[in-house]
């Protein structure tokens, strides 16, 4: 069974327990400032443990129902639908205006999430570093699951990964029953968004509800490292530097430039 290292365990969040102090759910039409309705990913929010919980259950409702749903991430804002409902799918799409040729990444509530999606074993090197880095911003690429549509990968075999250091996405997942989708909350091209407003000013009633809260601080997206094609590289350089990752899985190649 994977076990989380203890600088893994360390970086867990509080539960996700709190959302607007107003008690209000946030859609997208009428999203409130994380000032005033959100909580840290590092400190327990001012709102009732119930209220987050409604959050969630709402959030949940929606994505089981083939909704879709914005949260706060450790890196962006992103955009959750099942991944397993290809109407779902095909909806993020369009509301992003996301070429089909694009996969989406997906998010977990933890590192067993992945056989969901997942075919075959795990290779060692990703699981080394999924026990060091998650949750964090580190996303893996595996060989796909079958069951998984073709949409969430582009047609490709295979799929990309990650458990988020933030308590939300991981609340739906788990809620949910398995991963969601995160693409960032934004209009393909555009920069990637940190706030709730941001993303109602962005995709207005498009998304059917926007979960309040604040993102980390990581100021780039996280970092992706293929481990299904030979020898693991890393294929998009972001929050996790390159030598962290080196120190762990010293076969990781850096990014051909």
């Amino acid at each position: 069974m994977f076990q989380a290292s203890t600088r893994a365990r360390l970086r867990q969040r509080e539960p996700f327990v709190g959302g607007a102090a107003d008690s209000k759910l946030v859609p997208a039409r009428s999203a409130v400032a994380p000032s005033e309705a959100g909580y840290s990913t590092l400190t327990r929010p001012h709102g009732s443990p119930g209220e987050g919980e409604r959050v969630i259950d709402e959030a949940t409702r929606l994505v089981l129902g083939g909704g879709l749903v914005a949260f706060p991430t450790d890196t962006f804002y992103g955009l959750g639908v099942d991944p397993f409902n290809e109407a779902a799918l095909e909806r993020l799409f369009a509301v992003k205006g996301r070429p089909a040729g694009a996969p989406v990444p997906l998010l977990l509530a933890d590192a067993g999430g992945i056989a969901a999606v997942a075919r075959g074993p795990v290779p060692p090197g990703a699981l080394r570093l999924a026990e060091a880095f998650w949750p964090g911003a580190l996303t893996l690429v595996v060989l796909k699951a079958s069951r998984l549509p073709d949409a969430v990968s582009a047609g490709r075999d295979t799929v990309g990964v990650r458990v988020p250091d933030h308590p939300a996405p991981r609340a739906i997942a788990r809620a949910v029953g398995r991963p969601v989708t995160g693409t960032s909350a934004n209009r393909s091209g555009h920069p990637p968004l940190k706030r709730a407003e941001e993303v109602a000013a962005e995709l207005g009633d498009a998304v059917d509800l926007i979960v309040p809260g604040e993102c980390g601080g990581h100021a780039t997206p996280s970092t992706v490292v293929d481990f299904t094609r030979g020898r693991p590289t890393v294929v998009r350089e972001g929050a996790v530097p390159l030598a962290e990752i080196q120190r762990v899985c010293p076969d990781v190649a850096p990014r051909a430039r």
